[in-house]
């Protein structure tokens, strides 16, 4: 069986981003998947890296073991989270910096230090994020250049070996009712199923 890691970052268990990830998982395995779903929030994901852990990899934290070896292993990755400041909530950010680590996500040639071009480690087919704003899409785009798409796509997992990437942010959520919410989770299974559709 093939495994999709789903990572969910927001601290409130009724937000639309957990709408969303109920619908991210439900259609993962509907269409035949094993999940290796992680509510970092719920699950109390510690976001801070510390000195040993930085220099020498080494982590006693069995936690973060498995978030390593799961996203070692997964076919697909998918992330859902909202847009706070143009970037990640800290919680995954952390999540970043711990888990998609050098000789876990990505490597150097021999005898290059970190200043040359990494090589991509990650299996992951395809990686998809769904982002949550209360910032109109031209606003974001037009005044902040939306920042998040470069994170993701350039700077996250084309670095870590995963090139086909897909994004889909959903608002404004503040002025959305009931049918534009199940109208978004619609979107959201459809994307998922373009790009993980039913293995049998």
């Amino acid at each position: 069986m093939q495994y999709i890691s789903v990572i969910l970052a927001h601290p409130y268990t009724h937000s639309l981003n957990a709408a969303i990830a109920a619908t991210v998982v439900s259609t993962l395995e509907k269409n035949g998947y094993g999940v290796y779903f992680h509510d970092l929030y719920q699950e109390g994901f510690n976001p801070l890296i510390n000195g040993q852990e930085l220099v020498a990899d080494d982590s006693s934290d069995p936690l973060l073991r498995q978030h390593q070896e799961e996203i070692c292993r997964a076919h697909g990755i998918i992330i859902v989270h909202p847009n706070w400041w143009g970037q990640p909530p800290a919680i995954l950010k952390g999540w970043v910096d711990r888990v998609l680590r050098e000789n876990t996500a990505y490597t150097f040639p021999t005898g290059d230090n970190g200043g040359g071009l990494p090589t991509g480690l990650l299996p992951a087919k395809a990686a998809l994020i769904f982002n949550t704003s209360n910032t109109p899409a031209q606003r974001e785009q037009d005044v902040f250049g939306d920042p998040l798409e470069r994170i993701w796509k350039d700077c996250i997992f084309a670095f870590c070996g995963v090139h086909t990437f897909e994004r889909l942010t959903f608002g404004v959520v503040a002025d959305s009712d009931e049918a534009t919410r199940q109208h978004w989770l619609q979107q959201a299974a459809e994307m998922v199923n373009k790009h993980f559709p039913a293995t049998a």
